[in-house]
């Protein structure tokens, strides 16, 4: 892992580059180097995989992380921060470089490069809600039931390509590799393949109450953060004849069970599981946002 320090300012940054987006635009890592640096003092961490990620920011002292990549490192990074119970003291930031930006862009973050740097250097903490769930997994944005399969020719209809692709693309390789980093030791590999056809049989209770039960097969279930320490949940029964109406209900605990089942949270297929069950931790994590006007 190669590392450069810069001048010191009154304030430093620990700014580490993910492998993927050195590969896949060199220039906007370049320009996003040039941006921070010269703001602000500067250690630049260049790791060449997941452990020499993990181990620069175990190791980032009093500096102010800054992950350089797309949605995947930023996911890993609040995941490391969560796992190691650090996540209370320490504002993140990315400037977002790479193919699925979709989860920072939805958080606030400029996908411009240079809007993304000058927002690490004169932006303000927001603290954003986390959904945790019972196997310490991580969910920033939202997550569903089914993964979505992918389109003709392999690519996802919402979202970036993640281990729902299609064998012997390119990428996919790459793709299962950084799904695995945020795997701990001892649990099982989230790269699944998608699940079965047809209907699902779920129970999904919020909040102890539960919504919809096992003699009612679904085509959909969705969670997303709502109002502060709070999430949505959509569950869309199956239609016979005339579409079915959603049903709808927010609460701060969410648990799905029955038979076996896989879900997509944020960019990652996990399962099959049996149940699993998701908690908002209001104001669990802080990133980096434009200042407002």
């Amino acid at each position: 892992m190669a590392e450069v320090a810069t001048s010191a300012t009154s304030e430093q940054l620990l700014v580490v580059v993910d492998p993927v987006a050195r590969r896949s635009d060199g220039e906007a890592v370049r320009i996003a180097k040039d941006v921070l640096g010269a703001g602000a003092g500067m250690k630049l961490c260049l790791p060449d995989g997941p452990e020499e990620f993990a181990r620069a920011l175990a190791r980032r002292g009093s500096r102010r992380p800054v992950v350089v990549g797309d949605d995947r490192a930023l996911i890993r990074a609040v995941a490391l921060l969560h796992r190691h119970r650090e996540l209370a003291g320490c504002a993140l930031s990315v400037v977002p470089v790479g193919g699925a930006l979709s989860l920072a862009r939805s958080l606030g973050v400029p996908t411009g490069t240079v809007a993304a740097a000058r927002a690490v250097l004169d932006g303000v903490e927001r603290r954003m809600d986390l959904m945790v769930d019972d196997s310490d997994g991580v969910v920033l944005g939202a997550l569903r039931i089914p993964p979505l399969r992918p389109a003709p020719g392999g690519t996802v209809p919402e979202g970036p390509p993640d281990g729902d692709a299609v064998p012997g693309h390119p990428w996919l390789r790459t793709c299962q590799s950084l799904v695995r980093t945020l795997v701990p030791a001892g649990r099982p590999s989230r790269v699944a393949a998608a699940p079965e056809p047809g209907p699902s049989r779920l129970r999904v209770e919020v909040d102890g109450e539960t919504l919809v039960d096992l003699d009612q097969p679904v085509e959909a279930v969705s969670v997303a953060p709502s109002a502060a320490g709070v999430a949505s949940v959509e569950v869309r029964p199956v239609s016979v004849g005339a579409e079915a109406s959603p049903l709808l209900a927010e609460g701060r605990t969410v648990t799905v069970s029955g038979a076996h089942f896989r879900y997509r949270a944020d960019t990652v297929v996990s399962g099959p599981v049996r149940t699993r069950t998701w908690v908002v931790r209001e104001g669990a994590w802080g990133l980096t946002v434009p200042a407002g006007p």
